[in-house]
């Protein structure tokens, strides 16, 4: 594998096939700015790259990604000099850059969901084209568990679009895990395979789709997602952002809800009381 640095990796598995695979498996592979500062840039390189014909994303070791690192963030470039108000708005800018990127890469993507996709990890997954699980993957928008909105990187805007509303609604507003089997039956995966046969299905996948012509697999996925969207998912984006941050920077839920986790304790928020 090519390093694009040491937490985000690219490799060409067949031809015409990328694959991108988050590489901070002790951490689940979350989604620290170490990890996204370099996959924003595989991106922005992969989408011109035209070799490339489709894009397989998955994550190292036994998750595909748990979101925000609670415990090391990294660091976001060209902040010196903010306020941590600007500071949260251009940390937040970056991770909408991420999902915005798969969105407008000139490949389909496939998201290989290898383990947990939780919360940032889940906007990941649904910011690729196609989603396949393996039979030990599960699924949480872990924002209302951590004394947050649920609502995040698009989160709002592309599960009723995946599952419908009213599941949409349930999921986030629980914060409870979704397996891989429900996520199967839902529509929030395409399908679920054994956990050895993830990679080869998805490559499978991705070597049919670069047989076909470019335009016209191209112009496929952009028709197929401008359908899907009724108004700006960037606008709606910003708006969830903006949400996200009131209440981060605002309260202390936060802080309480990962207190509560190290101290194995239910989180008892005070701040709205």
């Amino acid at each position: 594998m090519t390093p694009a640095n040491n937490f985000v990796l690219v490799d060409h598995p067949r031809p015409g096939v990328a694959l991108i695979t988050l590489n901070r498996p002790e951490r689940m592979n979350s989604m620290a700015f170490d990890v996204m500062v370099p996959l924003k840039q595989v991106l922005s390189e992969i989408t011109y790259d035209n070799d490339v014909r489709a894009v397989v994303l998955t994550g190292a070791g036994n998750g595909f990604s748990s979101g925000a690192d609670h415990k090391s963030a990294g660091s976001v470039p060209h902040v010196d000099g903010l306020t941590r108000p600007a500071y949260g708005l251009r940390s937040m800018e970056l991770l909408d850059d991420v999902i915005l990127g798969l969105r407008r890469l000139h490949q389909p993507v496939i998201a290989a969901v290898n383990g947990a996709a939780i919360g940032g990890g889940l906007c990941l997954a649904l910011a690729a084209d196609i989603r396949v699980a393996a039979a030990g993957a599960c699924f949480r928008a872990a924002g209302i568990n951590n004394g947050l909105t649920a609502s995040e990187l698009g989160l709002s805007y592309l599960l009723p679009r995946a599952v419908g509303s009213s599941r949409a609604f349930e999921i986030m507003l629980t914060g409870r895990d979704v397996d891989a089997a429900e996520a199967e039956r839902i529509g929030l995966v395409s399908r679920t395979v054994p956990d050895v046969e993830l990679l080869a299905t998805c490559y499978d996948l991705a070597e049919r789709i670069a047989a076909f012509s470019r335009p016209g697999i191209e112009l496929t996925k952009r028709t197929l997602w401008s359908g899907l969207d009724a108004g700006s998912l960037e606008g709606h984006m910003q708006a969830e952002g903006l949400g996200q941050l009131y209440v981060r920077l605002l309260t202390s839920n936060f802080e309480e809800a990962v207190a509560a986790r190290a101290e194995k304790r239910p989180p008892v928020f005070t701040d709205d009381k």
